[in-house]
């Protein structure tokens, strides 16, 4: 087994490093119940074994940041149409998550010199995925979105990498399933992801039963 990733069967269990619950967030703003209730659902959701036996997710930190990322980003698309108050829970659980990792890394040993300089990084790869990910969702384009996805999932491997249309497909379907979640749901940080085995039911995973 490589170093850093996890078993198998343990994805659903709490995970060190990028899925380190944010404990210092919970201390310091002990009123943010909704905001902790939310960032549970979405980190769970992330956690789902399924995007990683089946939908080419590497079950490494990074890829776990990686499939954190896409999850936040669907929550935050939703919540642009909300209310104020829903665009700010949008906001203070992306916070949480940066704070989260700023957590995580400082666990792993990293110098307190190195670690601004990862965290813009990281930032600046999350917003940068964000943008590539609107403008293949805003158009309905599920091959631009999966090309993204591929791009930043596999940096490195080129032709290599796997399609990444499955996971094409569930971001595509968890947004329309958001889209029908109620402004009280997001008030109340009750906001909800389709289970990934879901989508395999309904399309066909790409290398598996396509033609």
């Amino acid at each position: 087994m490589q170093q850093g990733r996890a078993q198998r069967g343990a994805l659903n269990e709490p995970i060190p490093g990028i899925f380190m619950i944010f404990g210092l967030f919970r201390k310091r703003n002990h009123n943010q119940i909704i905001v902790v209730r939310q960032y549970d659902v979405l980190t769970s959701m992330a956690r789902q074994p399924g995007f990683y036996t089946d939908y080419d997710v590497p079950d490494t930190v990074m890829g776990r940041f990686e499939l954190l990322s896409v999850v936040m980003i669907l929550f935050f698309r939703r919540t642009r149409s909300s209310e104020t108050s829903g665009q700010e829970l949008a906001q203070e659980i992306v916070d949480a998550f940066f704070e989260d990792i700023d957590y995580s890394i400082r666990e792993l040993g990293i110098g307190d010199n190195s670690v601004p300089k990862r965290m813009k990084k990281l930032a600046g790869m999350f917003y940068g995925r964000l943008e590539s990910y609107a403008a293949a969702m805003d158009g309905n384009d599920r091959t631009a979105l999966a090309v993204a996805l591929q791009r930043n999932i596999y940096p490195k491997a080129g032709e290599g990498a796997p399609p990444m249309t499955g996971l094409a497909d569930w971001m595509m379907t968890a947004e329309a399933h958001l889209a029908g979640v109620t402004e009280t749901e997001i008030a109340t940080g009750s906001a909800t992801l389709p289970q990934p085995s879901q989508i395999d039911d309904a399309v066909p995973h790409a290398g598996k039963d396509a033609p």
